[in-house]
């Protein structure tokens, strides 16, 4: 009986040492790519950010981010249809960008503003695309380098300040992101979400 169990024993502990191998050479295969990958083409355009522990989204052990079309929609173009209303899209966290986007639209309507310019794109495939948001923009400035095809000109985000104006940013150094009217004739430069 004691060789038996003990059989049944060493069996179980092989297969548990075998198993737990096989999880360890799996986890590696699957390893998640670290930020060193900003830059890289990735569904349709360039990775522009990996979210880290503390953003909005991050779930441990997943890969999501940031997303940059590979180049500007728009050199100039306006916020808004023409329209200077409120509407109230004021979310300015990273991964806001395609809510925003949809309420802008909801709110503005058909016409050529910049919401609608990056609702409308479609890159190789992936139609998701939106107008980032304002911490979303400023990750793209962060890695502006990596992501390249940035000009040194203001781009929008989708992040409202008040009916006259939304928050944007200007590409060049040491530059924070600073309110403009929407009227202005601004970049736009789409993002998408993985």
């Amino acid at each position: 009986m004691k060789f038996t169990i003990k059989k049944i024993l060493l069996e179980l502990i092989g297969i548990l040492i075998i198993f737990s191998i096989g999880c360890k050479k799996e986890d590696k295969a699957n390893a998640l790519p670290t930020t060193s990958l900003i830059g890289t083409n990735y569904q349709g355009g360039k990775i522009a950010y990996v979210l880290q522990l503390g953003d909005p989204g991050y779930i441990e052990g997943e890969f999501h981010g940031i997303i940059a079309a590979p180049y500007d929609q728009v050199k100039e173009i306006q916020w808004n249809n023409g329209s200077n209303t409120t509407t109230n899209v004021t979310a300015t966290a990273i991964g806001k960008g395609a809510q925003n986007t949809d309420l802008i639209i909801a709110r503005q309507g058909s016409g050529y503003y910049a919401a609608k310019v990056c609702a409308d794109l479609v890159i190789d495939g992936y139609s998701d695309w939106c107008l980032p948001s304002k911490c979303d923009l400023n990750k793209l400035y962060i890695n502006r380098v990596a992501i390249g095809n940035f000009s040194d000109f203001i781009y929008w985000s989708s992040s409202e300040y008040q009916a006259m104006s939304a928050w944007a940013q200007i590409f060049k150094d040491n530059y924070d992101p600073s309110t403009m009217v929407k009227q202005w004739q601004i970049s736009v430069r789409a993002v998408r979400y993985f």
